[in-house]
């Protein structure tokens, strides 16, 4: 028996306690399921993008670029931790002339190396500093994607630089 904060008397509810408690403790994992969920489905888009231009790297360079990604928030195909495309980002347009230019793995743009993804890099890199067209011409929104882009390539590279 116990008094409440009204002054009356009441008695425990039996099992009540208890399943308040099992109900946080289920809130709770379910919250953690959910979390983990979004990051491995933020992880899959980065990876997918990795794959996508880099089929034949070594593990040292996916975990910088998905290392990148993760700190900047989008990864070197332009694509957010949703999936979603701000701009034609400089790997797409890398890959587009690969193929113009009748490259048979045009897709493979990192090579299969420390050192060929590292100056592939550099010069996408370089490429998006030097545009053809000034970012002046481009919207807000375009050059604010640009600028998550270089930030992406920059950290990828300081990633490379120290493997």
């Amino acid at each position: 028996m116990s008094v409440n904060a009204i002054g009356t008397v009441g008695y425990p509810m039996a099992g009540y306690e208890t399943k308040q408690t099992e109900n946080n403790v289920s809130e709770n994992q379910f919250m953690d399921a959910l979390i983990k969920k979004e990051d491995a489905v933020k992880n899959d888009h980065a990876e997918k993008a990795f794959r996508s231009v880099a089929p034949n790297a070594p593990e040292k360079v996916k975990t910088a670029w998905m290392e990148a990604a993760a700190e900047v928030g989008i990864d070197g195909m332009g694509r957010k931790k949703n999936g979603m495309m701000g701009h034609i980002s400089q790997m797409m347009v890398q890959r587009l002339t690969n193929q113009l230019n009748g490259k048979p793995n045009y897709n493979d743009i990192l090579g299969n190396s420390v050192q060929s993804a590292l100056q592939a890099t550099k010069k996408l890199l370089y490429d998006l500093e030097n545009p053809l067209e000034p970012n002046s011409q481009r919207s807000l929104k375009v050059q604010q994607q640009i600028m998550k882009e270089k930030q992406f390539y920059q950290a990828f590279i300081n990633r490379l630089e120290k493997i």
